[in-house]
Formats: structure tokens, sequence, C-alpha cells
């Protein structure tokens, strides 16, 4: 699965203006001036260090669960699960991090991220194997078990990890031990981001210059051929499987641990399907999600305060993200029809 892998830099921005203009006409029917809300829009995501702060922490689990499907994509595998992945990274992270409340930070919150991780990585595991052993399709058994996660989180929250003070369905409140350590001072900005950009170099740097990477690439061009090279396009597939599970689950982790202080049953807004999109417009690669997870970041974040300022609808917002996205892969599918053509041309 080739997914906006190669796609010409410049259409990028060239679709986010249109995407936004479009936003504009739609604001502008509401009654509201578009300048006025898109200018509230920029003072939620960056005004105040506190708006920036906003920005940055809801771009954290985007980017990271980007960078993970970013990888599924440039092996040719679509990883819809990572919903549930991040889910149950979270809900292993708050228990772990109860059953430590007393041991030093460090100790508790590395123990909180491995148990995240292992968690996402398991379930993520799952799919790979029926993947790359049965044939089962990933996304039917990616987005089935994301149900299954979802419930599962609901009984544990509503059951056997629930916090007996409170008839709300959450763990117990996290000591200062189990919380992740603040990036800026007089905001809530928290250690996620520098973890997110280091995952994303990481990534980029092991794609570019690793031969595992060009292992990966070169199985999601052609598994087939990978396989005649002698590549073990089973081994990679589980990995790059595991790997966007872990990196769902360390989302989890961190918005449990830097966010909430606590597992609750709506932990997520939906990261793990807007993350989708997030790696979708970053041209299925690690740097460009991460950068794709920060515009998204903004408008979440400014979308808020648009509606409270200027009454528009946040939901102009969804529009906005998924438009440019649709943009980006209708700008692709045109360059590719037309190639043919111009060989025809050439021919002649």
């Amino acid at each position: 699965m080739r997914v906006i892998v190669g796609t010409d830099i410049a259409s990028i921005p060239i679709a986010i203006i249109i995407a936004l203009v479009i936003g504009g006409v739609l604001i502008a029917l509401s009654g509201v001036n578009p300048f006025e809300a898109y200018g509230a829009l920029l003072q939620g995501a960056f005004g105040t260090p506190q708006h920036l702060a906003d920005t940055l922490i809801e771009a954290t689990p985007l980017a990271l669960i980007g960078v993970g499907i970013a990888l599924c994509f440039r092996a040719g595998v679509f990883n819809v699960g990572a919903e549930g992945q991040f889910l149950l990274g979270g809900m292993a992270a708050a228990i772990t991090g109860n059953l430590l409340s007393t041991a030093p930070a460090i100790a508790t919150l590395l123990a909180m991220a491995i148990a995240a991780v292992l968690a996402g990585a398991a379930w993520a595991a799952i799919a790979a194997l029926l993947k790359v052993y049965l044939g089962a399709s990933e996304t039917l058994t990616t987005i089935m078990l994301t149900y299954v996660a979802t419930y599962l989180v609901s009984y544990l929250l509503n059951g056997p990890a629930r916090d007996p003070a409170t008839p709300i369905a959450q763990t117990q409140p996290l000591t200062t031990s189990g919380l992740l350590p603040g990036l800026w001072p007089g905001t809530t900005l928290h250690v996620g981001i520098v973890i997110a950009l280091i995952v994303a170099v990481a990534a980029h740097y092991f794609l570019r210059r690793r031969v595992g990477g060009f292992q990966i690439v070169a199985t999601g061009l052609n598994p087939v051929a990978a396989r005649s090279a002698g590549l073990p396009v089973r081994r990679i597939l589980i990995s790059v499987f595991l790997t966007s599970g872990a990196l769902a689950g360390l989302a989890g982790f961190i918005q449990v641990s830097g966010v909430q202080g606590k597992m609750i049953v709506n932990l997520s807004p939906g990261y793990g399907y807007t993350a989708i999109v997030v790696a979708l417009l970053g041209r299925s690669t690690p740097l460009g999600a991460f950068l794709a997870a920060l515009f998204f970041g903004a408008l979440s974040a400014g979308g808020a305060s648009m509606e409270t300022s200027v009454g528009v609808p946040a939901s102009v917002v969804t529009i906005v993200q998924y438009l440019t996205v649709l943009l980006v892969i209708a700008y692709t599918a045109a360059r590719t029809l037309r190639r043919p053509s111009r060989v025809a041309d050439e021919e002649e």
C-alpha cells in the first residue's frame, strides 16, 4: 500500500489553503466573518503560552500513533486498530502506576511505559499473525480488535480496575511518581512532545539509513519481489505491526500520565482514527506525520476557542482537516493518471 508517498510537497500547503478557503465559505454562510473566526482559531492555538502548550499536547498522541501508522503504510499494510492499542496502553500504564505508587518516579514511569508498549504491541500482534499466517485482512481484524479493546477497557474501569472511592468509571488517580514531568513552567505542557519528536526522528533515520528500513520500503513496494530477493517478508510485516502497536500504547501511557492523571473511559476522542489521516497528510513519512500532527493539534486546540469566541461550530475544523487530505489524495491520483498519457504522447 503506497499512500501519498512521494507526493509533491508543494501540493500540501496548496491543499491546506484550499481547504481553509472552503472552510471560510462555510463560516461565512453561518453569518460569521471568516477572518474573525480564523483569527480566533489562531489565538486559541498560539495566542498564549498555555494555548501553544494545548496545541503541542493535542499533537503528541497524534504524532506517536501517526508515525506507527506511517511505518505500516511503508510496509504495505494498514493498521486501523491503533485506537484499541492506545486504550489498552493507557489501561496498562494506569494499572502499573497504581501498583507502583510508592516507588521512585523514574522506576514507576519506566514500568508504566514498558507496560503500555507491551500492551499495544501484543494487541497489534494478534492482527499481524492473522495477516501473515492465515491471510486475514488486517483492515477487518484491526477494526474488530478495536471494538474488543474498547469494551474490555470499559469492563475493567467499571469492575476490577475502578477506583472504589468513586462511582465513575476510572482508575485511582496516579500519585506524583506516576506523572510525567512538566516541560514548560507555567503551562500544562509535559515531556511527551519531546518523546514524540525523538520517535519521529529515530524512525526517519531508520527508514533512510538502516538496512531494516530499506527492507520495510522494499516490502511495501512489492512484497512478491521482496520475498523473491530473500527478504523475510513475514518477519518484516509482524515487526511493523508490533512497532505501530507499541507506539500507540506509548501514546496511551503519555495521555494517562501527562494529561489525565488516571485512566478514564473517554481517554481518546478518536486519536487512533485521526492519526490515520495524520499519516496520510504526512506522506507516510515519520517526520511528515509529526508535522501533520502539529497542524492537526493547532486546529483542534484553536477550534475550541473559535467555537466559544465567535460561535462557529468546531466541526468546521474537522471539515478542514479531512478536506486537506482528500485534496492531497486527489492531486496524487490526478498526477498518476496523467503519466500514461504523457508516455503515449512521447511514443507518438
